[in-house]
């Protein structure tokens, strides 16, 4: 049986990184009773290993919300705390997986915002995986938390079309976007009785692991295409990369952006090739032309602006 609520619904809101601190604010602009929120611990950074706060952190804080930072989420003071919140809802946006005894508290259960069309992009980089296999739709999904990692039954989603050349920045801003009108809609609706959680499908999961050194490095025996998406997928954060070797010396280049050109190179893939002021590599089926990249020691500049100040030796290539 579903439960309607007479009141505004109390709510608990947990979330680390920039995305989540706009959901908080726009729920709070919209109105909604924010009655705690719980951030990931102050962590050092930088040389002087000052601790920095997270963005919902510092959003809360704005906001004059209460904020704690549990380090144990199973830490008995802490779930204590958080039953006397008597919220009806916890609202879980990039936020650490919940144990059970956290979970399970509210009346209503737990929800999450998950950046894709769930049981597609199960893991913690659905936004670059579904640019990287060329999707040309994902979305939006809010769904309550079970024991495993977004498996549990589906409350609401929206679709968002991806837009051709598309870069993982601007499918974070349109999925954003559409997450905080999401957010706020599932908790009107599903206070009010009108969402029928809807198990999700098996059959149909996709995985989005976790980006890595190995999965965010280009091979240029790949496809064009292939390496185009990777290296949109990948912009701004965490970037493709690939390994520049010349005069038998080896460093790390930063791909930020460039584009797939389909004609002839007769030349071994990896090859890199200067002509004008632009830089491409050659590929097994046409080129890839290099607009933006980052050498060791110095910020990203486009090809052109590198080209002023270094010269690639005649055998360089990339790898």
């Amino acid at each position: 049986m579903t439960t309607v609520l007479k009141n505004k619904p109390r709510i608990v809101f947990m979330g680390t990184p920039e995305f989540a601190a706009e959901i908080l604010e726009d729920l709070c602009r919209k109105g909604i009773d924010i009655v705690g929120v719980v951030t990931a611990a102050d962590k050092p950074a930088g040389r002087g290993k000052q601790l920095n706060q997270s963005a919902v952190k510092k959003k809360a804080l704005a906001l004059n919300l209460p904020v704690s930072q549990p380090v144990n989420l199973k830490e008995e003071q802490f779930v204590s705390s958080l039953k006397s919140l008597s919220a009806d809802f916890f609202v879980v946006v990039a936020f650490r997986m919940l144990p059970e005894v956290v979970w399970s508290i509210p009346r209503l259960g737990t929800f999450n915002l998950h950046a894709s069309l769930l049981p597609q992009y199960r893991g913690a980089a659905p936004i670059q995986w579904a640019l990287m296999n060329r999707e040309k739709q994902t979305g939006v999904t809010t769904f309550l938390i079970d024991q495993q990692i977004d498996t549990g039954a589906i409350l609401e989603q929206i679709k968002v079309d991806i837009p051709q050349g598309c870069t993982g920045g601007l499918l974070h801003d349109l999925l954003l976007e559409a997450g905080k009108k999401l957010v706020a809609q599932t908790i009107d609706q599903y206070s009010q009785g009108n969402i029928l959680p809807k198990k999700q499908p098996d059959t149909a999961s996709t995985e989005a692991p976790k980006l890595n050194k190995e999965n965010t490095r280009l091979d240029w025996q790949w496809p064009g295409e292939k390496i185009d998406a990777w290296v949109r997928a990948l912009n701004p954060y965490p970037v493709a990369w690939t390994e520049l070797i010349q005069n038998d010396l080896v460093s790390t280049a930063k791909i930020y952006a460039g584009k797939y050109v389909s004609a002839p190179s007769h030349l071994l893939p990896g090859t890199l090739v200067i002509e004008k002021k632009t830089m491409k590599v050659a590929l097994k089926d046409g080129w890839f032309v290099i607009d933006q990249i980052q050498l060791p020691g110095k910020k990203p500049m486009t090809a052109a602006a590198l080209l002023n100040g270094f010269s690639p030796s005649s055998d360089a290539y990339l790898h």
